[in-house]
């Protein structure tokens, strides 16, 4: 798959009803900075560990880099989700799409973050089945894995409400907050999807 990447916008963008997930740009760097700072407690308890000097300008402009360099190898897609109302855009967290395999695999890993202003408003399940498309039809994968903290019911909620369905668990699988932590896995299918979407469609 061939990607125009000579343009400075963003080019990759995937709307729901209320969200646009695109790629980040260095515009976005205060909006970033002020959102990981606030929810830096809330946050802390579900991912790797990171600190201030983490969230400097330099190494946000290697993550554009990274993010944009990636996407053009098709290997990892890092959207940031933005809450649209009107002509406003809010930064409210982020989803990854990581560790795209082909050949006989054809699977991608979920991940995302949401800032705490915004956690509990519904957002991330849409932004969720907002990637689903992007997944099984643009980028034409057969499975997408998640995983998550046997206690963390937000995801497990966000992952049930868009047809994933427990696969597994996987002890000591993550490094989170700076220990190896167990994580439940979640996975979805091509088919399962393309069931859930012909349901809803004639619903």
């Amino acid at each position: 798959m061939l990607w125009p990447w000579s343009s400075p916008a963003p080019l990759i963008a995937l709307r729901g009803q209320r969200l646009l997930l695109r790629l980040p740009l260095m515009a976005d760097y205060e909006d970033w900075y002020a959102l990981r700072h606030s929810s830096r407690d809330f946050l802390r308890p579900f991912e790797p560990r990171w600190t201030e000097a983490d969230l400097g300008r330099r190494v946000f402009a290697q993550r554009v880099r990274r993010a944009r360099e990636e996407a053009e190898e098709g290997t990892d897609y890092s959207f940031f989700i933005f809450l649209t109302t009107g002509r406003d855009e809010a930064l409210v967290g982020g989803i990854t799409l990581s560790n795209v395999r082909r050949r006989a695999a054809q699977f991608v890993n979920l991940g995302y973050w949401m800032g705490q202003p915004f956690a509990g408003q519904g957002l991330m399940t849409e932004a969720v089945a907002t990637t689903l498309p992007f997944v099984f039809d643009t980028l034409d994968l057969h499975r997408i894995h998640a995983a998550f903290l046997p206690g963390n019911t937000a995801s497990r909620r966000v992952l049930e409400k868009n047809g994933f369905v427990e696969e597994g668990f996987a002890e000591k699988y993550l490094q989170i907050n700076g220990r190896w932590e167990d994580h439940v896995l979640f996975g979805l299918t091509k088919e399962r999807y393309e069931i859930s979407r012909f349901n809803r469609r004639h619903a």
